[in-house]
């Protein structure tokens, strides 16, 4: 069967991958959705702390024999601890400036780690094995799914809507953004803002490692991998809307899907079709498909 002459597939194979591409997509804009949001802060380091997940996971398993399971709870914790210093020495002195202070001191920060891990380990990448639990692939009567693939979909999914629900549904959520929008009279009622803060930052950049533990095993790992991704992800939650929850899930999601699609019928365009959205999406509506008007 053939759909505009591609096997079907081939068809789905591609969407397939477009999903997984999505599914970092949106793990990675709801991080910097929840920073920014919540902090006002513009986190440039953010691909460089997906990479860093990914290089704590390969460490992990190489110099201490920690199995895929364990670092993917162990490298978002110790990238969130880095998260607290982080926001406690720097980012909380610049949160009465312009974002532009705060976007270029984490570009300072990104620039820092990546060359750290250059220099430790080149460029030239680092192979990690996929879990053997997670190996092969299931028929599931029109394709063939790969096992691990799969797993990064429903494993982002699960995330991403449980962070959505914290945040809009639950007691700590609604005192998470009070406590962004009027601090004084939170801290009235008993609530330590401060700390509210920098364990916002923590999570965010936790999400950020989590994903690049997904995807140690699906991409080469390297200092200069979050460089591939993180201008697409800025993109993604611009389109979706600067600080939206949601439209950062189903932006990140769906232009996963489009990207994959357009490799398939027009490839040349699949670097840029994201930034075209992007384009057509803020000449309609300049706060995002989810963003609220000013």
């Amino acid at each position: 069967m053939e759909f505009f002459g591609i096997p079907m597939p081939a068809l789905l194979s591609q969407l397939l991958l477009g999903l997984v591409n999505g599914s970092f997509y949106a793990i990675l804009s709801l991080g910097l959705a929840v920073i920014f949001g919540l902090l006002n802060i513009i986190n440039f380091a953010h691909g460089a702390l997906f990479m860093l997940g990914a290089v704590l996971a390969w460490m992990g398993l190489a110099y201490l024999g920690l199995s895929y399971w364990l670092m993917l709870i162990l490298a978002p914790l110790v990238t969130g601890v880095l998260g607290v210093v982080l926001e406690r020495t720097m980012l909380r002195r610049l949160y009465r400036f312009d974002h532009l202070y705060g976007l270029l001191l984490t570009l300072g920060i990104c620039l820092l780690i990546e060359g750290l891990l250059r220099s430790a380990y080149g460029v030239s990448g680092l192979s990690y094995a996929t879990p053997e639990a997670l190996t092969g692939a299931t028929s599931v009567g029109f394709m063939v799914l790969p096992n691990y693939r799969a797993w990064v979909v429903a494993a982002s999914l699960v995330v991403c809507f449980a962070t959505w629900y914290v945040i809009e549904k639950t007691r700590l959520g609604a005192y998470l953004r009070a406590g962004t929008e009027n601090p004084r009279m939170v801290e009235a009622f008993g609530i330590n803002v401060p700390l509210l803060v920098t364990l916002t930052y923590a999570f965010g950049v936790g999400l950020a490692a989590f994903a690049g533990v997904l995807a140690a095993p699906v991409m080469q790992i390297s200092p200069l991998m979050g460089q591939n991704l993180i201008i697409t992800v800025f993109a993604v939650v611009v389109i979706g809307g600067m600080g939206s929850i949601l439209g950062s899930i189903f932006t990140g999601l769906g232009l996963g899907v489009f990207e994959g699609m357009t490799k398939v019928f027009y490839p040349e365009a699949s670097a840029t079709v994201v930034f075209v959205a992007m384009v057509c999406v803020l000449m309609v509506r300049p706060a995002g498909l989810f963003g609220k008007e000013k």
